[in-house]
């Protein structure tokens, strides 16, 4: 383990993301799963080939699953006559795609390990790599996460799921209170240069009062998060720089005095950006992770 994860693991504890019995460990799956890792990326390379959309949508998906009650896979379960709660009944999800991945991948990890990988452990690498495999940074996670047993609340998503119109100042509380100082709040944030943004997600920011007219004729359609919509590079904060932010918080991050030098700094070195966001991605992901949960055998059921 080298000093730069030394101190992110001494952070996670000073800072309270992980309480003691919950430490993850970067070899967790070395005796029972030990090529885990291979198998998930051999898994998603031609799904990423076929759809270049995909990590995109995974790294959302690992987003919205960790800020409800931490990264327990809880969002992969499909809603059911007896759990009208999912949280994908909640309109906070409203556009997330790909959770099928997850499930497709984990029944490789299944082949070659039976019930000894978590979903969520699975949704954390696959997200890992949605990133390393657009070009972005190669992030090294802790394993050893639990999924959730007990039923996913939309109510929940509905509350601590940001909505797309989501300021500075609500963005800054979210992600301070996951231990991030500012400057990785503003680095994770940058995921937005992969993929794209739904045209009923900025119709506030289109239209102020043009009535259902306006909605029913952009909810179809999508708005590139910047040019290089399938590459995780620092472009999205260029085009933030130049008043092309398609989000709220894409275009306050320019000009909010805690955050604007920072947009700056990060539009000019690639490396700072793809280091603070490491930083962040490892935050998130250890946040509020599970010890006394179960290993799902699917990933979208309840069993």
């Amino acid at each position: 383990m080298d000093l730069t994860t030394t101190v992110l693991m001494v952070l996670l504890f000073v800072l309270g993301n992980v309480t003691e019995g919950e430490v993850l460990h970067y070899n967790f799956y070395d005796k029972s799963c030990p090529q885990l890792e291979n198998i998930v990326r051999a898994g998603l390379v031609p799904l990423f080939v076929t759809d270049p959309t995909s990590p995109a949508a995974l790294l959302r998906l690992m987003f919205h699953d960790c800020q409800v009650q931490g990264c327990d896979a809880s969002i992969l379960v499909d809603p059911t006559e007896g759990n009208v709660s999912s949280e994908m009944a909640s309109v906070r999800n409203f556009g997330i795609r790909k959770r099928e991945l997850i499930s497709i991948v984990k029944s490789m990890v299944e082949a070659a390990c039976p019930q000894k990988v978590s979903c969520a452990d699975i949704l954390i690498l696959a997200a890992r790599e949605a990133v390393a495999m657009s070009g972005g940074p190669h992030i090294e996670v802790p394993l050893g996460r639990k999924d959730s047993f007990t039923t996913p609340s939309y109510q929940q998503a509905d509350a601590w799921v940001p909505p797309a119109t989501t300021g500075v100042d609500d963005m800054l509380h979210i992600f301070t209170s996951k231990g991030m100082t500012i400057q990785e709040s503003v680095a994770l944030i940058g995921a937005h240069t992969l993929g794209v943004t739904h045209c009923a997600s900025i119709l506030n920011r289109l239209y102020k009062a043009e009535g259902d007219k306006a909605h029913q004729e952009m909810e179809p359609g999508f708005v590139l998060n910047d040019p290089t919509a399938f590459i995780f590079d620092n472009l999205y904060y260029k085009n933030a720089m130049g008043g092309r932010g398609v989000l709220r918080i894409d275009a306050e991050m320019v000009s909010d005095p805690r955050t604007a030098q920072i947009v700056k700094h990060f539009a000019s070195d690639r490396d700072d950006f793809f280091r603070a966001f490491s930083s962040a991605f490892f935050k998130l992901s250890t946040s509020g992770s599970l010890n006394q949960g179960v290993i799902r055998k699917r990933c979208n059921v309840l069993d």
